[in-house]
């Protein structure tokens, strides 16, 4: 799968490949054609698929809540998710250990009925373990900055910080959002997370 997740590519490279996805997913597709993948967002220069907004809520790594456009909220958080990665890759907050990450890695599988469930999800999404470890290891960096950059006396202190500085970047940066809502009584096709 491509998108923000992968290894990171040259900007040059990606800006064209979302150019090109955009033109053609501008075709009209027919009743019976089904969309594979699309762009929904570029954020810094890095593309954001349909695929990735699928696979986050699949791995249960972001929550979209009781909501009636689950793909909007989640594509919001991965948009942010861009630009504080690019700020903590600026100022480089040491590794997780290794025992952190695989606690990590640990509680999102437990998050399946089981590990055989886990790796059923992946294979439909078409990752493997190492991809998620890579998503957490940048997870975990990213809360270790942030936890070092914006010290408060509670989580709701510190959140509310944290979203006032995000708004800042999100003026500041490059984001090309490209998606819309599915027309009333068409699917947006991420529905609820499976569980195999």
């Amino acid at each position: 799968m491509t998108g923000i997740f992968g290894h990171r590519r040259a900007r040059v490279a990606i800006g064209a490949l979302a150019v090109a996805l955009v033109v053609l997913g501008s075709v009209p597709a027919r009743a019976s054609d089904e969309v594979i993948d699309r762009v929904l967002a570029v954020a810094s220069g890095e593309v954001i698929t349909l695929s990735d907004v699928r696979g986050a809520i699949e791995l249960g790594r972001v929550q979209a809540g009781n909501v009636a456009d689950p793909t909007r909220v989640v594509l919001s958080q991965l948009i942010d998710r861009v630009l504080v990665l690019s700020e903590v890759e600026r100022f480089a907050p040491p590794e997780p250990s290794p025992v952190a990450l695989d606690s990590a890695v640990n509680s999102v599988v437990a998050r399946f009925p089981s590990p055989q469930a886990f790796d059923a999800t992946l294979s439909r999404l078409g990752v493997d373990r190492d991809y998620v470890r890579e998503l957490l290891r940048e997870d975990l960096r990213i809360q270790a900055y942030l936890d070092q950059r914006f010290t408060a006396d509670t989580l709701e202190q510190q959140r509310v910080m944290v979203d006032d500085w995000i708004a800042g970047l999100r003026k500041r940066a490059e984001v090309v959002d490209l998606y819309e809502p599915a027309v009333s009584g068409q699917s947006s096709g991420t529905g609820a997370p499976g569980r195999d």
